[in-house]
Order: structure tokens, then C-alpha cells, then sequence
């Protein structure tokens, strides 16, 4: 089973990103999608930007994920 994690891209470097996940950053590569900009929501999984978010989708994901964390963290 695959997972990947919704993020918000802050900066582009080449073909790389920093990816906000909710206040922690990360970084990840570019290299599968096309367009990406800075404020796209994306999925992430293994270091790579999956795919780029309807802007509303990736709200509303985000939200949802926000959720669960909050939900089992004690």
C-alpha cells in the first residue's frame, strides 16, 4: 500500500521543492509533474510530487488529514 501525504510547495529550486506539511518542511522532487508553482497543494510520496491539487481538493484534504492527526495524537 502507497501513501502520500498532501503538502503546500513554499519555494522551487530547479527541480526540486520545499514542501510545507502542516508546519513541518520537507523537501521533494519535481521531476513527475509538469507546472508545478509555489502554493500548489500537492501529494507527495518517497521524495516525489505525485500530483498537484485542485486548489479546493487540496484544502479539503488537508483539513481531513489535519483531523486524523489530531484525533490520535494524545
Amino acid at each position: 500500500m502507497c501513501l502520500a501525504i498532501p503538502g503546500t510547495i513554499r519555494k522551487i529550486h530547479g527541480t526540486n521543492a520545499d514542501i510545507d506539511f502542516g508546519g513541518l518542511t520537507a523537501h521533494a522532487s519535481l521531476r513527475l509533474v509538469e507546472n508545478a508553482a509555489v502554493g500548489d497543494r500537492v501529494l507527495v510520496h518517497a521524495g516525489f510530487v505525485m500530483h498537484i491539487l485542485d486548489p479546493k481538493e487540496g484544502e479539503e484534504l488537508e483539513k481531513l488529514v489535519d483531523e486524523t492527526l489530531r484525533s490520535i495524537t494524545p
